[in-house]
């Protein structure tokens, strides 16, 4: 059977329900929560004010409108000063595009009021009845591109941390060369107290003046062990005892780009981009330099060499080679298959430092020498790389080869059919391999083959004249010999490097 509700206990049931609906509606009128019809507000509170205007009764929409009209009223009002130290920024409100972007704010004032604790809400409720509540609105959100104007400043003013670094002086001697500078704290504009200066400036009017709040940054503490990464790890020389003066010059004057370089971990350096054009302006004296196999003279002569002692001191230094090239004819600095040779657009010497630390170089020269020293993180105790050139062969060339001068370019050499006039002698081919060996502590433990060149034979030229004998006339003995194709030539590696020696553009003087 249903049980039977007794008729006391319906009746309190009623009293609850009514108590407790009375009490959630005097609470939301209170909190303004409801009108004074009873219905959801959706306006503002009674006594509500915002920068000055009163917009009780009104939806948040129509205060954002007014707001936003009375603010743009006053924009040519609006002057700015913001100081740092001894300089000040002036701006007004000429300098802005105007904007009407205060709704999110006018929003959050609306909804304010309708949260946090109810004790916050009852003290609320009574200031309003008794003398209302003004709510101020920064002028910066009718200012078009303000943050962009409060970066440009911080640019200005921003300095970061200087932290302790290594100075490289390439003048000095050992030790010397290295010193550990102190670091120095950096400085930023801390943007949000900034902001937070300017709108409780802008509570007080439209003419404003705010000192730039700034925060440290901290630097970190010198080391000693940053010096420890700067150990001798190369020097290479190769030498020019016997090239002329100009040639001597040019050498060094490339390699003194590079004196004092710091090459930073993962970084790439060019040669060509270093050094740039050979030219008198920067230096540069005419000397001989190898160009589609002949001897000739140009400024800039001795620059090959330069890439070539930078190349090998790379090399024992265990950097990476992104891009090297050989010669067209075999140079007598360095043996065969260890040479770097440079020109502007096509052939450049391209190193990267695959260490974890920067690397450090030093060159300089003397009357017989050019140097180049490698700095950086030390090997492991007893490693050292050595290189190894392998000889493999010599390669025939196909002797002289006769050409016509045709257009007169050896007029003042050659005239009659029968005169000749040697351009280049014919040079043999050779091929020869560049290997790096691993040692420790004095013992090979590995060997890899790096390079595997090939010099190509050179053809002799020899120009002839192209007029014909008169009758009667008589060519003298010519003193050109043409030299016939090579054939089974067998020259050892000795032999090879004291005639390489004797050709080689670096000893040939002009």
């Amino acid at each position: 059977m249903a049980k039977k509700v007794k008729k006391n206990e319906g009746m309190w049931q009623v009293a609850f329900t009514i108590i407790l609906t009375a009490t959630v509606l005097t609470a939301l009128l209170v909190f303004g929560l409801l009108n004074d019809n009873g219905m959801v507000a959706t306006e503002f509170e009674t006594n509500t004010k915002i920068n000055g205007v009163n917009v009780s009764g009104m939806d948040k929409t129509e205060a954002s409108n007014l707001i936003s009209a009375k603010m743009l009223g006053s924009k040519k009002e609006i002057e700015i000063a913001l100081k740092h130290e001894d300089k000040i920024w002036n701006l007004s409100g000429d300098d802005f595009e105007s904007k009407s972007d205060i709704f999110p704010a006018v929003e959050e004032i609306y909804n304010s009021a309708r949260s946090g604790p109810a004790v916050e809400k009852i003290s609320r409720a009574r200031k309003l009845k008794n003398e209302g509540i003004n709510h101020d609105l920064s002028y910066r959100y009718i200012l078009g591109d303000f943050d962009k104007k409060i970066d440009a400043i911080a640019e200005e003013i921003n300095c970061d941390a200087v932290h302790p670094s290594v100075n490289f002086d390439p003048s000095k001697e050992g030790e010397a060369m290295f010193t550990l500078s102190s670091g120095v704290c950096g400085r930023m504009v801390d943007k949000d107290l900034l902001y937070e200066r300017i709108d409780d400036a802008f509570k007080a009017g439209t003419k404003i003046s705010v000192d730039i709040p700034i925060r440290q940054v901290d630097f970190t503490q010198a080391t000693p062990d940053l010096l420890a990464n700067t150990a001798l790890r190369a020097k290479f020389s190769t030498s020019y005892a016997s090239s002329a003066e100009g040639r001597k010059n040019n050498v060094n004057r490339a390699l003194a780009d590079f004196n004092g370089m710091v090459v930073a971990p993962n970084e790439e350096v060019s040669f060509n981009n270093i050094t740039g054009d050979k030219t008198p302006e920067k230096g540069y004296m005419k000397a001989n330099i190898i160009l589609n196999g002949i001897y000739v003279e140009e400024y800039g002569g001795g620059a090959c060499q330069a890439s070539t002692t930078l190349y090998n001191a790379m090399l024992l230094a265990g950097m990476e080679i992104l891009e090297v090239h050989p010669h067209s004819l075999p140079v007598s600095y360095v043996p065969l298959a260890f040479d770097a040779m440079i020109s502007e657009g096509y052939a450049d010497f391209i190193f990267k430092n695959t260490t974890e630390h920067p690397i450090y170089i030093k060159t300089y020269g003397d009357e017989s020498n050019a140097y180049v020293e490698v700095y950086g993180e030390p090997f492991d105790a007893g490693f050292e790389i050595r290189r190894r050139a392998e000889f493999i062969e010599t390669i025939p060339h196909d002797g002289d080869m006769i050409i016509k001068d045709e257009k007169g370019e050896y007029a003042d050499k050659v005239t009659y059919a029968g005169e000749y006039y040697r351009i280049k002698k014919p040079q043999e081919g050779y091929h020869s391999k560049a290997y790096l060996q691993y040692y420790q502590d004095g013992e090979l433990t590995s060997e890899k083959l790096i390079r595997d060149e090939i010099y190509l034979p050179q053809r002799g030229i020899i120009v002839e004249g192209t007029e014909t004998l008169g009758v009667g006339m008589v060519i003298p003995e010519n003193e050109i010999k043409i030299i016939p194709p090579q054939e089974n030539v067998k020259i050892n590696e000795t032999s090879v490097k004291k005639k390489i020696g004797i050709e080689s553009p670096s000893n040939l003087n002009p």
